[in-house]
């Protein structure tokens, strides 16, 4: 390899203002392509962002057995899921990679060897959220992937390390579900939006005053919350990506709620902004 090419592969991000964290509640995959009040507010979210220098996007859909994040420059729109209309399947996200931000992370976390990825890509936990805010594909983004063998306060610990990616432009951006028991949904509310089961509101409600109290370890700990956070959390992929929003919140920094409704009994599209 050149020196120049190397060069470019680690160059470090420049310096700007903080940039604000989000999480997204992105629900079906069908979001991508349909028009509704959850996608109405990832765009009005967006129009409060100042524009990012690139993205590191930890989605529910990409777990392995270590910590990895793409470092391709051209990343795939990956269709993992089944059973959907045609049109789903043809939507592609064309954003470009990002070797220089996925060098810069490998490089900047100490917890565990980041491996660089090259076959993954975007999967829709990712791009069925981001096209919303970006709809011209004209940000860089990178995957990091969740280590299903790691605990709770493990990835709420790793993410810590990320801090520095703020002041250099870097949008992080969870994507998954608070609550998310899909064995439990029901089909018959899934057109009417704010159904939800009892223990998934009460589920809902304790997370959200954990968060606005800032008592993350509550959060962290869920698996010493009781029959409604064991409901609504049976797995924890969709849940952890939270984790690594609220682990990089400051002590001084807002924390906001937008698309906070329950859908189809059993899911929550509660999304979070901090900062900005």
């Amino acid at each position: 390899m050149k020196l120049s090419e190397l060069e470019k592969l680690v160059q470090p991000f420049g310096n700007t203002e903080k940039m604000p964290l989000l999480f997204l509640g992105h629900g079906s995959p069908m979001n991508a392509i349909e028009e509704n009040e959850f996608v109405t507010g990832f765009r009005e979210i967006a129009m409060t962002l100042p524009r990012p220098s690139a993205i590191l996007c930890v989605s529910a859909h990409w777990e392995t057995r270590g910590t990895f994040v793409t470092a391709m420059e051209k990343p795939p729109t990956i269709h993992d899921f089944g059973g959907f209309p045609q049109a789903l399947y043809q939507v592609q996200y064309p954003a470009p990679g990002s070797p220089a931000l996925a060098n810069e992370t490998k490089a900047m976390v100490h917890k565990t060897d980041i491996g660089l990825d090259q076959k993954w890509g975007l999967d829709h936990g990712a791009w069925s959220v981001i096209k919303h805010l970006y709809p011209q594909a004209d940000v860089p983004v990178i995957q990091m992937s969740l280590d299903h063998y790691q605990t709770p306060q493990y990835h709420y610990d790793l993410a810590k390390e990320l801090g520095s990616l703020r002041e250099k432009g870097v949008l992080i951006l969870g994507s998954g579900n608070m609550v998310h028991n899909l064995r439990m949904v029901a089909w018959d509310q899934l057109d009417k939006p704010g159904f939800g089961y009892e223990w998934a509101i009460e589920a809902s409600e304790k997370m959200k005053t954990y968060m606005r109290s800032g008592d993350f370890q509550q959060l962290i700990n869920f698996r010493s919350q009781g029959k409604a956070f064991d409901l609504a959390i049976p797995t924890p992929e969709h849940y952890l990506p939270l984790l690594y929003v609220l682990a990089l919140k400051e002590e001084n920094e807002n924390l906001s709620l937008f698309n906070d409704k329950a859908i189809a009994g059993s899911l929550s599209m509660t999304s979070v902004k901090i900062g900005g």
